[in-house]
């Protein structure tokens, strides 16, 4: 990644996601371009504009973001090079010091808003949440004197200026987003012994247990499924398409065969990036790597390889 220097990233400025891309260190020394969409970002990427792009992936919390994946699915062949999870913080601010009770509009993204609902209900029960298009235009706004006070990430709190009133006030602690750094098709990252491999699956849909069959093709060889979401292909009502996230990567003999296995009985596959596992400091520790069951390791390929080689050559062990 070391010849990554143009970067963008889901905008505006002040959003948890310029906070991740700051997080990478290549991006630390590259330029930053905050973009309007997910599409746009992706599509800076395919035509060269940029090197990579920081999109949203899933939030503990709010599920999956649905775009990236449907985006990622389509068009140009993109990779994802590189995780990063970064907690979802959320807290209140205003222009200056203001007591509780005189707040009586609040700037916020629904998706902040729905977040922090309990902590609402219970300290600003009459006030008024009105939705921004992020959280750092709730932000903007509350700077502006639009509003009393915002809901918003601490990045942009900091970079508009704004008094914390209080912090940490999301009802789910420890409550994460997980975005993704994609490039233009490359070979990806060397494994890391903790690695998650990330696909697009088309199902056969006119084959009883189409489903069933691309599970079994993971679990007969080991391969851990981490995640799966079912989206919309757009063609007609009832055709989806399927993401899977499974540990291990494309290097891996195990993981290797299971996508050779996918390809046979599937419409389509999509390789859509090996790549470290990101595990967020300050957070409590993710589930450890799921290790290969007994036979499945790719040492036990190797060797059950080579003992075919020799029958095949007439050295019957």
């Amino acid at each position: 990644m070391s010849d990554l220097s143009r970067f963008v990233y889901l905008g505006p400025e002040g959003t948890f996601a310029e906070q991740a891309l700051a997080t990478i260190p290549e991006a630390q020394r590259g330029h930053r371009t905050p973009s309007r969409s997910v599409p746009e970002a992706l599509d800076t990427v395919r035509s060269g504009d940029a090197d990579a792009a920081l999109v949203p992936l899933e939030n503990s919390i709010g599920r999956a973001v649905g775009v990236t994946p449907d985006e990622l699915a389509t068009g140009p062949p993109l990779i994802i090079v590189r995780a990063v999870s970064v907690p979802v913080e959320f807290l209140r601010a205003a222009r200056a010091a203001t007591p509780l009770e005189s707040i009586r509009t609040v700037a916020a993204h629904p998706q902040a808003a729905a977040q922090c609902r309990g902590w609402l209900r219970a300290h600003l029960p009459d006030g008024m949440v009105v939705d921004a298009l992020s959280n750092a235009a709730a932000a903007a706004d509350a700077a502006a004197g639009r509003f009393d006070a915002a809901i918003c990430a601490p990045v942009g709190a900091q970079r508009h200026g704004l008094t914390v009133l209080a912090d940490k006030i999301a009802d789910h602690p420890g409550a994460v987003t997980r975005f993704a750094l994609v490039t233009r098709p490359a070979p990806p990252p060397e494994p890391t012994g903790d690695d998650v491999t990330s696909l697009a699956i088309y199902i056969a849909h006119d084959r009883v247990g189409a489903l069933l069959q691309v599970l079994m093709e993971l679990a007969v060889r080991g391969v851990n499924l981490t995640r799966i979401e079912s989206r919309p292909t757009g063609e007609r009502l009832g055709r989806y398409a399927f993401f899977l996230d499974c540990t291990g990567h494309v290097a891996e003999a195990r993981l290797g065969e299971a996508l050779q296995g996918l390809r046979r009985i599937c419409a389509e596959v999509r390789f859509l990036g090996s790549y470290p596992r990101h595990r967020p400091a300050g957070l409590a520790p993710d589930d450890p790597p799921v290790a290969a069951p007994p036979g499945l390791s790719d040492r036990d390929y190797a060797e059950s390889a080579r003992w075919l080689a020799r029958i095949r050559a007439g050295d019957i062990p």
